[in-house]
């Protein structure tokens, strides 16, 4: 134990000792590590969040504050110990500014202690546990927690003729945050949860889940799955036949992921989620972050990835204005905490003590408009902080 401890703490002073010897070198530059899982299961979200990234700088430009913005980006795979190996070479090797990206929250939380020990702003524009922010005090998110979209619809389902539910999330921090919250209020209401169901994160296969379900008759079905893998659970659902034994699905908004939407066909229309971004959002700015978004990358549709990736690099941009380009990682956390800002997806704010955003969350259902599929909004819950949070 005590060997472990002393390797540890000759791994942070070398750390240290390479970002103090950091010279002058590149002063007149603002480095943005941006690690994001580019390949493997997890890709489109690496595609949506480098693709907003470059974006806001298109429309922004590269030089803020007298500094030259470069982004470096790296894959991880979504594969913590990569995400760790990469965190490090940024901060050390590259010296870069900020950490942001991180896709899944395994990744997120395997940079933390680096963002710790370097004092390096860490910008998480995916992961969506409650606790990612908890553990570092130099983690800053701009995309959202499962906690604050799944307390929406346990509120929303009793209201609207859902009295039993089999809940089936993907086996990590985000799919246990949104069983939980989801459970707690949807009892609170009066529902009843008849089993709780656990899909592997990697190379899940939904069919023997969905049959459990088929068999126990519930009223709807909630799912959670992390972007990218909401097609695979629809087209097996629509395959059992699900809808039409009169079990509905309902669930967060990663499910109906406007990056995949049109692909699953006829038989995602109507379905309910509650969640912080649509592509049909009807505001003036995010209409013209959608047509910019598409004339850039004219075969995707923005997803809540990219906005998280397209709001995080502002975040990024204000407090290196803010800071006159002066100060190291305390003064440009300091300055990112308590941005207030109109994002595509609507008001938001980041919290000053918890460093989590602040923002409105939507009940949509999912509606054919010009001959494509949409998350259309029909209510929504102004100015959600994380319930994960709330004491």
């Amino acid at each position: 134990m005590q060997r472990r401890h002393l390797i540890q703490t000759a791994g942070l002073t070398a750390l240290a000792l390479s970002m103090s010897l950091a010279t002058a070198q590149d002063s007149n530059k603002f480095k943005i590590g941006l690690i994001l899982p580019m390949t493997g299961q997890q890709a489109s979200t690496g595609r949506q969040i480098e693709a907003a990234a470059r974006l806001y700088m298109a429309q922004n430009g590269d030089t803020v504050a007298g500094k030259k913005i470069e982004l470096i980006v790296k894959d991880d795979v979504a594969t913590p110990d990569v995400t760790k190996r990469l965190a490090q070479e940024l901060i050390v090797n590259d010296k870069v500014n900020v950490i942001a990206g991180f896709g899944v929250t395994p990744a997120a939380l395997a940079a933390a202690p680096l963002a710790t020990q370097s004092k390096t702003p860490q910008v998480v524009m995916a992961a969506a546990t409650s606790s990612i922010t908890e553990a570092s005090p130099y983690i800053v998110r701009s995309s959202f927690t499962l906690p604050q979209v799944s307390v929406a619809m346990g509120d929303w389902a009793p209201k609207n003729g859902v009295k039993t539910v089999v809940t089936l999330v993907a086996d990590y921090g985000p799919g246990n945050d949104a069983e939980k919250f989801f459970t707690e209020r949807f009892q609170l209401n009066g529902g009843k949860v008849i089993e709780k169901l656990r899909v592997p994160l990697r190379n899940p296969d939904f069919a023997p889940f969905l049959q459990k379900v088929r068999d126990a008759k519930p009223d709807a079905l909630f799912v959670f799955v992390p972007s990218g893998a909401g097609a695979a659970v629809m087209k097996q659902f629509l395959e059992r036949g699900m809808d039409k034994a009169g079990i509905r699905m309902i669930a967060t908004g990663d499910v109906t992921d406007d990056d995949q939407l049109n692909d699953m066909g006829d038989g995602a229309l109507g379905v309910v989620t509650s969640h912080h971004y649509s592509a049909a959002h009807p505001s003036p700015a995010n209409k013209k972050f959608v047509e910019a978004f598409q004339k850039a990358n004219p075969k995707m549709r923005p997803n809540f990835m990219a906005v998280g990736g397209y709001d995080g690099m502002r975040v990024i941009y204000e407090a290196l204005k803010a800071t006159k380009g002066q100060g190291g990682g305390d003064a440009l956390l300091a300055a990112m905490k308590g941005q207030i800002f109109e994002s595509p997806r609507g008001p938001v704010y980041i919290d000053a003590q918890t460093r989590d955003i602040v923002q409105d969350v939507y009940l949509r259902k999912v509606e054919k408009k010009d001959g494509q599929l949409y998350n259309v909004e029909f209510d929504v819950i102004k100015g959600v902080k994380d319930p994960g949070k709330a004491k």
